[in-house]
């Protein structure tokens, strides 16, 4: 197909065909799709209260994965870099 394509009523039934022959999605990857909103949410509440808050904001830098615990988010490398980068707009004092 290229852009601008349309899809017919036959090409959707033959993709909902193609879809269902494939195998289920892994629990974990479905696990972690219902949970990915309220982690972002958590992380732009760190960033929001760290750009707030400079004694916190410290903290974060210094131990983001004490930070993301607290706020009950997986600490894995992902997450903090996240966090890194969102904050690494303001200067530390």
């Amino acid at each position: 197909m290229r852009e601008g394509d349309r899809v017919t009523p036959h090409d959707e039934e033959h993709l909902g065909h193609l879809l269902s022959a494939l195998p289920p999605a892994p629990e974990a990857w479905v696990r972690t799709a219902k949970e990915l909103p309220v982690a972002q949410q958590r992380l732009a509440e760190i960033v929001e209260r760290a750009e707030a808050d400079d004694d916190y904001r410290r903290r974060v830098v210094t131990d983001p994965e004490s930070a993301l615990e607290e706020a009950d988010v997986v600490a894995h490398t992902e997450n903090i870099e996240i966090i890194r980068r969102r904050l690494d707009g303001k200067k530390e004092d």
